[in-house]
């Protein structure tokens, strides 16, 4: 199976909600249309998407992270791969697209977050060559 990417359009939001909602994030499409409106017309993100047999079966978005105490960095926000498609090499071929970005925005290190209850992805990363290099626990406060 052949599996390519391109950069993503808001034509797209319709298969990045149902994609989102495999993995349990429950956004309106409009929602979502914004969100990816706001991504693709931001220069220090990107988002691309997975095709293959001619449909949309993958998703993921990056964005440069500056933090006063540390170098810029390329963080993975979100990726999904529709569960049908897993394990076919379509999630490698999205982080290697983040990679080539990340290398053209000139930043060297590629970072991702991953719930703690997500074990399978945990260990998709540590196959690709990503090493776990800290925990930690979020906080949120509505504002």
């Amino acid at each position: 199976m052949e599996i390519f990417t391109r950069k993503m359009r808001i034509e797209d939001a319709q298969f990045i909600n149902n994609l989102s909602a495999q993995m349990g994030y429950e956004l309106t499409l409009p929602e979502t249309m914004h969100n990816v409106r706001q991504i693709i017309g931001s220069k220090d993100d990107c988002a691309f998407v997975a095709i293959a047999e001619e449909k949309i079966i993958g998703w993921v978005h990056a964005f440069k992270a500056i933090r006063i105490e540390s170098n810029p960095f390329i963080e993975i926000g979100g990726i999904v791969v529709d569960k049908a498609y897993r394990g076919n090499g379509a999630g490698k071929i999205l982080v290697n697209t983040i990679m080539e970005w990340g290398i053209a925005e000139k930043c060297n290190t590629l970072r991702v977050r991953c719930n703690t209850q997500r074990v399978e992805a945990h260990k998709f990363y540590s196959k690709i060559g990503f090493r776990e290099t800290k925990e930690q626990k979020i906080f949120q406060l509505e504002i």
